[in-house]
């Protein structure tokens, strides 16, 4: 995500926004309780109204949760770019965030009406997809690169947990499907829904 116009913008002391998305399938036997995780933190977000330090926080809960479980890690896709604009970084936050939105069974809507007894009756999806879109400001390597093998996205995900912590996070948007205890994902839907995604 670097290059020349990198160099100039930095020597104008201009701030150097970056907008990134991660996909990431698991599967197995690990990944039922991940969607447990990822409804928790949605339902902190929602009451929240979004606040970008709950925000963080879910994030950081989502990406320990999943570098305890690297054996469920199926596949990943990841796709950015750098902004010297706030609108334009905004703009491309927003765009992600739609597209994240529509794909299947996605949704960011925690089913707060299911408790712990309930989940023991539903069906469970054995495939689960995270889309985590961020905006942070200045520069993080391991973020910006292909993180298409487990040591790369083992880095990354340890760099979300430093960003928040950093608070250089100017946007925060968490997706998964199946986003409904109940609604099952299929290997076959997950390679309809989900053709970027590369084998880890």
């Amino acid at each position: 995500m670097g290059g020349w116009r990198d160099r100039v913008e930095k020597l104008r002391g201009r701030t150097r926004f970056v907008v990134l998305r991660i996909m990431l399938h698991l599967s197995g036997e690990e990944a039922p309780p991940q969607l447990g995780v990822f409804n928790r933190v949605a339902q902190s977000a929602i009451e929240a109204e979004g606040d970008l330090e709950v925000m963080g926080e879910g994030l950081v809960e989502i990406c320990e949760s999943l570098l305890r479980i690297p054996s469920s890690w199926q596949a990943v896709a990841n796709e950015g770019d750098v902004f010297w604009d706030e609108g334009e970084a905004g703009d491309y936050v927003n765009e992600l965030f739609t597209d994240s939105a529509q794909r299947y069974l996605s949704d960011v809507i925690a089913d707060d009406n299911v408790n712990a007894d309930d989940t023991l009756s539903l069906p469970i999806s054995r495939n689960v997809v995270l889309m985590l879109t961020v905006a942070y400001t200045g520069e993080m390597a391991s973020l910006e690169t292909d993180l298409s093998n487990f040591e790369a996205l083992q880095d990354a995900l340890k760099d979300l947990i430093h960003l928040h912590y950093q608070n250089r996070f100017r946007a925060i948007q968490i997706h998964f499907s199946p986003a409904h205890f109940g609604d099952e994902l299929t290997n076959d839907q997950v390679i309809e829904n989900f053709p970027e995604l590369i084998p880890l």
